[in-house]
């Protein structure tokens, strides 16, 4: 196992949990005491981070809802990551990022990430094929989650066309576990299709799974918790973001956030 899974596993046994918080800030979202400060995305989920930091497994900072924010908020996303590593340094941070392209591109896009972000993992593309994952692949100590079975509805427009008797989703699952060499490949598998998830476990039962669409997207915890641990033992990392973060817009939205994350966290273990 890789330093980030074994990183993983370690934090899912110390805090009983799989539960991912994704920290994805809707500037329209913060209270409006917060909006207009001079770092508004780094002061609403400090402490959201602060409260639940014993309750998760790991954080997924979404990149987009920074950058939409200029330099200004990819600063900001700094000062979070720094922040996570300052209270505790051994909370794994995923940073969705879903990159692919071919060559140099994939190789500064992996620099970027990995060695100025200093992030311990991020979603990668694999539509241009596995020649465009290389760049982040060959980090043996980072975790690579390839998009595999989205959470969204468009999800069939591609990913579940038939390819080989397999829908794509199938294929992509059996070539990842194909190119899982170092043994730092995870896959992205929406808790959203728990059936479709079932034949992605098929297909590859030992590749961790990252699974976004419980909470405000409506995943089905029983279902997603049977499914998402490999064949042997390793925790799914289960994602909710909008359900913690926004859970309540007034001044005690901290706390009302770690009850969020401390509810979601018990209900996922009820079913382990």
């Amino acid at each position: 196992m890789n330093d980030f899974f074994e990183r993983v596993r370690k934090a899912f046994e110390r805090n009983e949990s799989c539960l991912c918080v994704g920290l994805d800030p809707v500037i329209e979202r913060i209270p409006d005491s917060i909006r207009n400060s001079e770092e508004p995305l780094f002061d609403f989920l400090a402490p959201i981070i602060d409260t639940t930091a014993e309750l998760v497994c790991a954080y997924k900072p979404n990149i987009a809802f920074y950058e939409a924010e200029g330099s200004r908020g990819v600063e900001q996303l700094r000062r979070i990551i720094k922040h996570i590593r300052s209270l505790d340094d051994d909370i794994p941070i995923i940073l969705d990022a879903k990159r692919g392209d071919i060559g140099n591109t994939a190789r500064a896009y992996a620099r970027a990430v990995f060695d100025d972000m200093c992030v311990d993992a991020t979603t990668v593309n694999p539509y241009m094929g596995g020649d465009t994952l290389e760049p982040f692949l060959d980090r043996n100590e980072r975790g690579i989650f390839i998009l595999c079975l989205t959470s969204n509805p468009g999800y069939t427009d591609f990913e579940n066309l038939i390819a080989e008797e397999s829908p794509v989703f199938v294929n992509i699952a059996r070539k990842a576990s194909g190119w899982n060499a170092k043994g730092n490949i995870g896959l992205v598998v929406g808790a959203t299709h728990p059936d479709d998830a079932e034949k992605v476990r098929d297909a590859a039962p030992e590749l961790p799974f990252l699974m976004p669409g419980i909470g405000a997207q409506g995943g089905d915890p029983a279902r997603i918790m049977k499914i998402g641990f490999t064949a042997s033992g390793f925790p799914p990392i289960v994602n909710s973001s909008r359900s913690i973060l926004y859970a309540n817009d007034g001044e005690n939205y901290a706390e009302a956030s770690r009850q969020a994350a401390l509810k979601t966290r018990d209900n996922l273990n009820r079913f382990i």
